[in-house]
């Protein structure tokens, strides 16, 4: 059943009509949605790269796409409701190569693997922490913060860990990294992000919490008056971005099979270019989890392509940048666009009479 439409009843009790259009419009809208157009495009990537490399397309091959987004996919679902919220968290990479260190160090010590994984995510929380605390208590712009933080946690990772590189970690917990769950094409890393993805989504979109960071994202002081504890809930979303991105960082050093501290270097810019082309505003206050994991499948497939056709890391990179460019410019033109469609036609004046 269609949903009912109230329509303002002039006095001569005739409802008035909708503009001549209005439906059309409506619908032309919901199909440019940003996320559906992004939805389109993985579509069309994953065709032309079926047609352009024969190997694509095979299971195989989607299977280590897949693992191979394990990191970037797991940090972009923390991200996602950080950016919801108009902050944004750069420092990410720099935790998973801080993360990675010191998985390698303490390893290298001898410490068990099953100590070291949960002390270096709670060390993630810290470094998240830090950051969200800079960010509430101090006023500072979560942009120039966690430029800062992103020097001084990779540096952290050197002061660890050096230019050593780590390796020989016990083989449960690297086949996990990087196996597929036994009858299916799906790494485990991808099926933890699976999970996690779900309940991101229902905190996002179906509970008060994820409410109140739309508030926040869309004007940060009526979210205020409303009775949000604006500045906890920002303290949350930096704390489960670093413990996110330690954690990450594990999964990174176990797939790998080599703790390094320079892990991750510059995957900050695949997170953040993920949530905006997924349809996520920087500035906060709209988007969808749904449009941001389009988002990831697509720098994914891209990524992976690329490789199939030997393109070097340099044009990946610019690849990612110019997606990350193209993200933020676009949606900011459709809604120009929009809102000039949506302007009412100016009314000409009666002509004088004559004289």
């Amino acid at each position: 059943m269609a949903p009912d439409v109230k329509t303002a009843q002039p006095a001569g009790g005739v409802a008035a009509l909708p503009p001549a259009g209005a439906a059309e419009r409506g619908s032309f809208g919901r199909f440019l949605r940003w996320d559906t157009l992004v939805g389109l495009l993985l579509v069309l990537v994953f065709i032309g790269g079926s047609a352009s490399s024969p190997g694509f397309a095979s299971i195989d091959n989607l299977s280590f796409a897949l693992g191979d987004l394990g990191e970037i996919a797991l940090i972009a679902l923390a991200m996602t409701m950080l950016v919801v919220a108009a902050e944004v968290d750069l420092s990410v990479a720099s935790v998973l190569g801080l993360s990675s260190a010191l998985v390698g160090a303490l390893w290298d010590a001898g410490w068990a693997i099953e100590t070291i994984i949960p002390l270096v995510v709670v060390i993630g929380a810290a470094c998240g922490l830090v950051n969200g605390l800079l960010v509430t208590r101090l006023g500072l712009p979560s942009l120039a913060v966690t430029i800062g933080t992103l020097a001084l946690y990779r540096g952290l990772a050197y002061v660890v860990l050096g230019d050593r590189a780590i390796a020989e970690f016990p083989q449960q917990y690297t086949s996990l990294a990087v196996d597929d769950i036994p009858g299916t094409p799906i790494p485990y890393p991808v099926a933890l992000f699976i999970l996690l993805a779900i309940i991101t989504a229902v905190v996002l979109h179906a509970t008060g919490f994820g409410r109140s960071l739309f508030a926040i994202g869309a004007q940060e002081e009526a979210a205020l008056f409303a009775g949000i504890r604006v500045k906890r809930v920002k303290l949350i979303l930096f704390v489960l971005s670093g413990t996110v991105a330690a954690f990450a960082g594990v999964v990174f050093t176990l797939r790998y099979g080599s703790a390094r501290a320079d892990n991750g270097m510059g995957l900050e810019l695949a997170v953040i270019a993920a949530v905006l082309l997924g349809g996520v505003d920087f500035d906060g206050g709209r988007g969808t989890l749904g449009g941001v994991i389009a988002g990831v499948l697509l720098i994914g497939l891209l990524r992976n392509l690329l490789m199939l056709n030997d393109v070097s890391t340099e044009i990946q990179s610019i690849v990612t940048g110019l997606l990350l460019i193209i993200s933020v410019i676009t949606p900011r033109l459709v809604a120009v666009i929009g809102q000039r469609r949506r302007r009412p036609s100016p009314v000409p004046s009666p002509a004088p009479p004559a004289s």
